[in-house]
């Protein structure tokens, strides 16, 4: 190519990315998506939150007012890698300071990997408070064809506040131990019952399903009708059918799972879109059989091909405890990624649940996570020479790994229920994660596994006492945390934080953004030195070491309204 063609090429690129500039106010309005009336977290005075929808290439540019008027929050945008801006990320007492009441903050962020993503609150357990909604980067080439698109998200719903939901979780007799989930709101679909989608006959769809459950996961099919899975977690890949032959297609919070179904030439008939919450997570891994009557776990919309032709009954199955699904290691990614190796750097993550000064907690390594007084990422560009030793984090379970490695990190899942393990900043290799019951992991894989090239996303469903493993480059430096996507499990202490290549963010001339600065000093909280605030780094005194004695239930009674700070 001539240097002309090259300059035009690259001029032409830069012409055609937009920035996607947005102003949001966050504030409480009431919604009742089941008929129960409560209060919810809403933009803009509205509830669902919109869709935020960017091209490839685009810069998001999203200012947030936080107006609740008694919490703090910040925004997260789950699945986003955040090249080269990993204070971008969201994740409050980590990649920033909260967000108080009556101040502003701005996140800028380039829409770098084209796929199906959300955006969530990562502040005082808060999404389930209805602080969500769907991230789409397009693709001007996507790698197949379809007429139209539909967004359909999976989610839990409650009708009790997340403050009060958490603080009954944590106190003595709170429910980290048995991890059942409240039996309330139910499920929902696109954050409502009974919904329609109207859809045209003989063509394509993209649906993109997304779960933002707090809770459990989803399980889904469309009555009648084959669909091919083609992305998950903003990866592409091989055309997968994934509801043949009596199987089910799953989705744990935070996954997204992108379908293409094929719609009939009939218009005489509409079909339903069943979904149910995972029973084995709320009830049968727990001995409760049958569920609870008050607790419906199924949600139906419907298909719509014809207005005026009757709506069918759903689907019933009258055993999902013991149903089929189909496996989503099974998934290849359209590039054939090989499988990483060699493994420079393994780590071993035994957790569980614990119950530490009668408050219902859990652990990594026999610690639970306690927040820093400083968010990791300002410690890691703020106390120099000592960036790379894990100590001056505090009790966040940092995970220190040097730039270019490659990471294996196995995750043994001690406790009797199942976790969806998030991770930020990256997409990771799933080599393998057996069946329950499996025991933790002696260094063998299950014969097929991993595959040549391993299925790669960012959040996976790892089984009950049993393990898993994955693998990832370390190739994007910055603060990124890895935890169970099971809000109160986050909020109970279920994260580590991997620190990666801190050397090189503490060589950087990077300046603090003043809106970080002003969210630090209104919060309030620091903004430089190591976990307790000291700039010695290695000078500890005042850091979070032990988890509070007091009853969160107690101090936070259900109906009170909650503090804004943690």
């Amino acid at each position: 190519m001539s240097s002309f063609l090259l300059l035009f090429s690259l001029l032409s690129s830069v012409v055609l990315a937009d920035v996607v500039n947005l102003h949001w106010n966050i504030t409480w309005v009431t919604a009742a998506p089941d008929g129960f009336a409560r209060p919810v977290i809403g933009i803009n005075g509205q509830w669902p939150c919109p869709e935020l929808r960017a091209k490839l290439g685009d810069q998001v540019i999203v200012t947030i007012d936080n107006q609740l008027g008694n919490q703090s929050t910040g925004l997260h945008w789950h699945g986003i890698h955040q090249t080269g801006t990993s204070y971008m990320d969201g994740a409050s007492g980590v990649s920033q300071c909260p967000v108080a009441p009556g101040q502003q903050f701005t996140y800028n962020w380039t829409a770098d990997a084209a796929g199906t993503y959300w955006y969530h609150s990562h502040d005082m357990g808060q999404y389930p408070d209805g602080l969500w909604g769907p991230l789409i980067i397009e693709d001007p080439n996507p790698p197949f064809e379809y007429d139209e698109e539909i967004i359909l998200t999976l989610s839990d719903w409650y009708h009790e506040q997340s403050a009060d939901l958490i603080s009954a979780y944590q106190s003595p007799s709170g429910e980290a131990l048995d991890g059942v989930a409240p039996p309330s709101g139910g499920a929902l679909m696109n954050s409502g019952k009974n919904i329609t989608i109207h859809v045209k006959p003989n063509k394509t769809y993209f649906i993109r399903v997304i779960c933002p459950a707090s809770y459990p996961g989803h399980a889904w099919l469309f009555q009648d009708h084959n669909q091919t899975t083609v992305e998950v977690d903003g990866t592409y890949v091989q055309p997968k059918e994934a509801n043949g032959n009596g199987l089910l297609t799953r989705i744990a919070p935070g996954q997204r799972q992108g379908v293409l179904i094929k719609t009939f030439n009939d218009t005489s008939k509409n079909y339903a879109i069943w979904d149910t919450m995972d029973v084995n997570m709320l009830f049968i891994n727990k001995g409760i059989i049958p569920p609870p009557m008050n607790y419906n776990t199924n949600v139906t919309g419907w298909l719509v091909y014809n207005e005026s032709a009757p709506l069918p009954d759903p689907p019933v199955f009258y055993s999902l405890g013991n149903a089929n699904f189909f496996d989503d290691l099974d998934y290849v990614p359209l590039d054939e990624e090989p499988l990483l190796e060699p493994v420079d750097h393994q780590i071993v993550l035994d957790t569980n649940s614990v119950n530490i000064s009668g408050i219902s907690r859990f652990e990594i390594n026999n610690y639970t996570y306690l927040p820093a007084k400083v968010p990791s990422f300002y410690s890691a560009i703020t106390t120099g020479n000592y960036s790379s030793d894990p100590e001056v984090y505090g009790h966040v379970n940092p995970i220190v790994v040097k730039k270019g490695e490659i990471i294996e990190i196995v995750i043994n899942n001690l406790n009797t229920n199942l976790h969806p393990w998030h991770m930020h900043g990256h997409q990771f290799q799933v080599l393998d994660r057996p069946d329950p019951m499996f025991g933790k992991f002696n260094g063998t894989f299950r014969t097929g596994y991993p595959h040549a090239a391993p299925v790669r996303r960012d959040t996976f469903m790892l089984q009950d006492q049993s393990w898993g493993v994955i693998r990832f480059k370390a190739d994007n430096p910055g603060v990124w945390l890895l935890h169970c996507h099971i809000e109160a499990h986050t909020s109970s202490g279920f994260v580590a934080t991997i620190i990666e290549a801190p050397e090189e963010l503490a060589q950087t001339n990077f300046r603090i953004p003043q809106d970080h600065i002003d969210a630090c000093k209104t919060y309030p909280m620091k903004y430089f030195g190591n976990a307790a605030g000291n700039i010695a780094p290695t000078n500890l005194t005042g850091a979070n070491v032990d988890v509070p004695s007091y009853d969160y239930g107690a101090m936070y009674p259900p109906g009170t309204p909650p503090p804004f700070k943690r």
